[in-house]
């Protein structure tokens, strides 16, 4: 089933009445993580879009309102399109957020292009849970089911011993915008082993949050399963983690990969200093 435009949408929308000025457009633009904003007439009818480029050609007239310097109009999405439909529009006219509307005009949500990257995101885990699952059953020659669902933090036994800082601060960021993708788990009785998600899991704990969504491969005769000591039950056991409170978090060293994407910065820093 094709995800919809509703699934990834912001609810949480900030938007400008067309009676705001130039420049109090502009200080809320700065304020905001946005590159432009929906504009607005009687409450929430969407009548356009302003963008930042278009604020900056006037930002010598700040007592203009929005609706003496906007184009009228702009390209919209409503919830129930598919998404992937949606994706194409926004990268064929390069469009970084895009306004999402009802059948009256009214402004029910946001879609940006790092939510179209979020769903990707979250699309790609399925395909994680089923390769284990087909990896579990080949070895252990028993059957697995898998189903999506949430799963409390407390219950979550882990099998990693460590996690970055760096990392844990882009997963808090992440889910602070919405981006809640799934971890991956494996049930073993009373047990969940946590199997990927180490950073996120670690990272809602920090926020305060119980509970986190889930796809959670089931044993169908646990009997099978039970006296079977996975690897990833090895590794915990040998570091003796029984709780997410057991995982050390690495103040000092770099994610692996923010180590890679950050080794042209770290070249020119010697460069600038000179």
């Amino acid at each position: 089933m094709a995800e919809k435009v509703r699934d990834y949408m912001v609810l949480d929308i900030e938007h400008l009445p067309e009676t705001t000025t130039v420049g109090e457009a502009i200080r809320k633009l700065i304020k905001s993580r946005r590159h432009g904003m929906p504009v607005t007439s009687d409450g929430m009818h969407l009548v356009g879009f302003v963008s930042a480029k278009e604020l900056l050609k006037n930002a010598e007239r700040q007592q203009l309102t929005l609706r003496a310097i906007m184009r009228k109009g702009t390209y919209t999405a409503t919830p129930e399109m598919d998404l992937d439909d949606v994706a194409r529009i926004m990268f064929r006219y390069g469009l970084r957020d895009l306004p999402i509307i009802d059948e009256g005009g009214v402004l029910v949500g946001m879609l940006s292009n790092l939510d179209v990257v979020r769903s990707h995101f979250e699309r790609a885990t399925p395909v994680k849970a089923e390769t284990l699952r087909r990896l579990l059953a080949d070895r252990y020659g028993v059957t697995f089911t898998l189903r999506r669902g949430t799963v409390l933090l407390a219950t979550l036994h882990p099998t990693q011993w460590k996690v970055y800082e760096d990392e844990l601060e882009g997963r808090r960021y992440e889910l602070e915008r919405g981006f809640a993708e799934p971890i991956l788990v494996l049930q073993k009785g009373e047990k969940f082993i946590l199997v990927d998600g180490h950073h996120r899991a670690l990272a809602a704990k920090e926020m305060g949050l119980r509970q986190l969504a889930a796809f959670v491969l089931t044993c169908e005769n646990p009997g099978d399963f039970e006296k079977v000591e996975i690897g990833l039950e090895r590794v915990a056991r040998e570091h003796h983690l029984d709780s997410l409170a057991d995982v050390e978090v690495d103040h000092a060293s770099h994610h692996p990969l923010v180590e890679v994407t950050t080794q042209l910065l770290r070249r020119l820093e010697p460069e600038r200093s000179t």
